[in-house]
């Protein structure tokens, strides 16, 4: 047989392992696609190709991954999600680059340490008897919490930090109906930045007509769903809008058509704001090449097409709640996946398989045609030992055989694999399996209960003296490779003698979802998130729905090979891109 014929033949699902508050949405598309669920009682805890999580992973996470794995969050990428974290980063930039490459941010006070600034400014503008309004916003809330609008500084009351913004009073509106975008914005690398945008996205709209006589009335002022699925108009049919509150970009794009508007300017602007946004933190992420970043940009448009950046959302909500979310968020997980350029050799079908087999196996009783022994650390003296499921009887080969697919179905109590050696007490009742399952019995060195493991790089002849049934050392990635290149001609017929015998149980405990696999040689290797052209060493322009929009040029893609140290040219760059589109624009 062919090696590449091998590697297909005895290739594993790839595996995703979920926390707890992750969406449902990523653990149905894995399983469309046949990925596996991560099992912590039957997989190492290096047994995973992608941690998907909603909060942020600890330093020690991003230390501890493995070439084939990903985690769905780069280190330090808070610093731009948080609403007063953001509004320093362009605030800086502006200062540094100039206000005019950075004026899609709402003029914005932190209170309470920006509070005089903002007192001085607000008297300002009452004396030039401008009409102004302003939006308070709490920096650590999400979904429209404690947002309010106000004209007059008597109604500004805040008990947190809070970020206060020029309230934008001429939005661009749809039958009377305010709307904002989100925008969809995975980040595959931040050394060297690479951005892509998602084509599909969400059009959230207000259930209300926009009127700024009525300050109070949230369903008029925000688009968040969480708060206009409550309003009493939601489930009407609104004019040019339909029931809900959502559109699709693919619908916005058709009413901007259908009104003769050329939006190749708006779009470009908004690739703009992204790489701007961006560009303020990359150089302060710490490089960390098998993590990606999918981040929700909220986006207003006013009546002369101008995008605004309201907010940067850090794990963007994935949650279904009408068609609409059915039709952007599935494919949206569907091209991440493909973005992220997994291969076949990714799979955890040398590790993964062997331990599933040997915990499932070694928790209902010792693999052996003999009766395992009791060592007091002894060798001589030995008596026969009775494991936590031979249910205090003797039996036949074809007896354990029986009991053990009765045993296979529920979780069972086993030993952790992150020893060098695992053993069973017989005389402890199975009381409660699944805290058994998880307790890591160490005697070695005690006089109590071990098994002599059957072999050992450090002393192999002592050790293949005695073959003690049921002692098996810790069975890694590295150790199997090891044992395969390394081990004792007779230690090999041994194992494939080993793996015939108990071929039946390990149909019955994997209820025939994978196969033991030989035992090869598997190469990886470090290798970027996206896919390299072997022409230029560019990233795709697309993937799915997913278009490039950092690097767009040469220029660019050698900044950002230089870890995005020369800013200036990169911002200098995008001006030039943008003035290449007309100037004229045609409102609504």
């Amino acid at each position: 047989m062919a090696e590449g014929d091998d590697e297909e033949t005895f290739s594993s699902p790839l595996v995703f392992r979920l926390h707890e508050s992750a969406p449902r949405v990523v653990q149905e598309v894995l399983l469309e696609r046949g990925w596996k669920e991560y099992n912590e009682y039957y997989q190492d805890e290096t047994e995973w190709n992608l941690h998907w999580r909603s909060s942020s992973f600890r330093a020690s996470d991003h230390d501890k991954v493995k070439p084939w794995q990903r985690l769905n969050h780069h280190p330090s990428t808070s610093q731009m999600t948080k609403k007063d974290c953001l509004a320093r980063h362009l605030k800086r930039m502006k200062g540094i680059y100039g206000a005019s490459y950075y004026e899609f941010s709402p003029v914005s006070f932190i209170l309470p340490n920006d509070y005089t600034k903002f007192v001085a400014e607000y008297t300002k503008e009452r004396q030039e008897k401008k009409l102004s309004y302003w939006i308070c916003k709490p920096v650590d809330l999400s979904r429209g919490r404690g947002i309010f609008i106000f004209h007059d500084i008597k109604d500004l009351r805040y008990d947190c930090t809070v970020i206060v913004q020029k309230y934008i009073t001429n939005p661009l509106l749809i039958s009377g109906y305010k709307f904002d975008l989100r925008i969809y914005v995975c980040v595959t690398s931040f050394c060297p930045l690479t951005v892509y945008v998602y084509q599909e996205g969400l059009v959230r709209f207000a259930t209300e007509k926009f009127n700024l006589s009525s300050l109070d009335n949230v369903y008029v002022h925000l688009t968040n769903t969480s708060i206009n699925k409550y309003s009493s108009s939601y489930a009407t049919d609104k004019e040019r809008i339909g029931s809900g509150c959502k559109w699709t970009l693919s619908q916005f794009r058709s009413y901007l058509r259908n009104l003769e508007v050329d939006d190749a300017l708006l779009w470009q602007r908004i690739y703009n704001i992204v790489n701007m946004t961006l560009l303020a933190i990359a150089p302060s992420v710490p490089s960390s090449p098998n993590c990606f970043e999918l981040f929700g940009f909220d986006i207003l448009i006013d009546d002369t097409l101008k995008p605004w950046l309201l907010e940067v959302n850090y794990s963007p909500a994935l949650s279904i709640d009408c068609s609409h979310d059915v039709i952007v968020k599935k494919s949206l997980i569907h091209d991440i996946i493909e973005l992220l350029n997994f291969k076949t050799s990714d799979g955890i079908n040398d590790s993964s398989t062997s331990k599933k087999v040997d915990k499932a196996v070694h928790s209902t009783q010792v693999p052996r045609p003999q009766t395992p022994w009791r060592c007091d650390n002894n060798v001589n003296s030995q008596r026969p030992l009775k494991t936590c499921h031979s249910l205090k009887s003797e039996h036949s080969r074809e007896n354990q055989e029986q009991t053990f697919s009765q045993h296979a179905n529920f979780k069972i109590p086993h030993v952790n694999l992150t020893d060098d050696y695992h053993h069973v007490d017989g005389d402890k009742e199975t009381k409660d399996v699944e805290n058994e399952g998880k307790e890591i019995f160490r005697r070695n060195h005690s006089g109590e209960t071990s098994f002599l493991p059957l072999h050992e790089e450090g002393n192999k002849t002592s050790r293949d003296e005695h073959k003690i049934a049921g002692s098996f050392p810790r069975k890694t990635l590295t150790s199997r490779l090891r044992e395969r290149m390394n081990m004792p001609e007779r230690l090999t017929s041994f194992s494939k003698s080993h793996q015939t015998l108990n071929s039946k149980r390990t149909k019955v405990v994997t209820n025939s979802s994978f196969q033991i696999p030989h035992l090869k040689t598997i190469k990886r290797s470090f290798f970027p998130l996206y896919f390299i052209s072997d022409l230029d060493k560019r990233p795709p322009a697309r993937v799915g729905d997913f278009i490039l929009v950092f690097p767009f040029n040469h220029s660019s893609l050698v900044a950002s090979r230089n870890g995005t140290a020369d800013i200036k040219s990169i911002i200098q760059e995008i001006s030039k891109l943008t003035h290449r589109f007309s100037p004229n624009i045609k409102a609504a």
